[in-house]
């Protein structure tokens, strides 16, 4: 069974993994955009030997064939990226692979999928992306989950991700969602490892809270 994260680090930057795998963060994705093959390589190479010092789960943005070179745990594919049953062939039936949804329709389309998990957002605006799709909020989610219980869809885990801060995790939670990917609030923070702390803290009570 793959383990995927309730609290999902995406950083570009080996220093800040390292700070949350400290923590304890047990997933880091490596988001590089633009960036020379070989200089991406050589920073996946570092943020990985961090990951496995750690025990935490690595995963790399877009880059299937590199994922596959170095063994990464995993792969996230964004909505232009390849498609996940081309990844699946490439990877094999080990690997980790997430994809990219922004609506009901997305989410409903990738249901069936040779998918392990959905990274569901923007839930507002981040600084992040550079083409943003339409926030979704709260309510947006609400209505997401709302339309595939109507539906009876079953999905692999959702994640919400997209300008996340650590007072909107317990609401984001409500609607569903199985955790939350972060990116700012943890990289951004004046302790990383606090940061990563507190976020860790309010998924496991809130978890708690569920099976009581």
């Amino acid at each position: 069974m793959k383990r995927i994260s309730r609290l999902q680090f995406i950083t570009t930057s080996a220093a800040n993994a390292e700070q949350a795998c400290m923590a304890g963060a047990d997933w880091i994705q490596l988001r590089l955009k633009d960036t020379p093959y070989d200089e991406l390589k050589s920073r996946a190479i570092e943020v990985q030997a961090i990951c496995k010092q750690y025990n935490a789960v690595f995963i790399i943005n877009d880059h299937v064939s590199l994922a596959y070179n170095i063994q990464a745990d995993g792969v996230h594919l964004g909505k232009g990226d390849m498609a996940s049953e081309t990844a699946r062939q490439q990877l094999g039936t080990n690997y980790i692979i997430g994809s990219t949804a922004n609506s009901f329709e997305d989410v409903a389309c990738l249901a069936g999928k040779p998918i392990d998990y959905i990274g569901l957002g923007p839930f507002r605006f981040t600084q992040t992306k550079k083409q943003l799709s339409p926030i979704l909020g709260i309510e947006g989610y609400e209505q997401i989950f709302g339309q595939l219980k109507q539906r009876g869809l079953n999905t692999p885990p959702i994640v919400g991700i997209g300008g996340v801060t650590y007072n909107d995790v317990e609401q984001l939670l409500e609607t569903g969602l199985h955790g939350v990917a972060v990116s700012g609030a943890i990289s951004g923070a004046k302790d990383i490892g606090s940061a990563v702390r507190a976020f860790k803290n309010i998924i496991s009570d809130y978890n708690f809270k569920l099976y009581e």
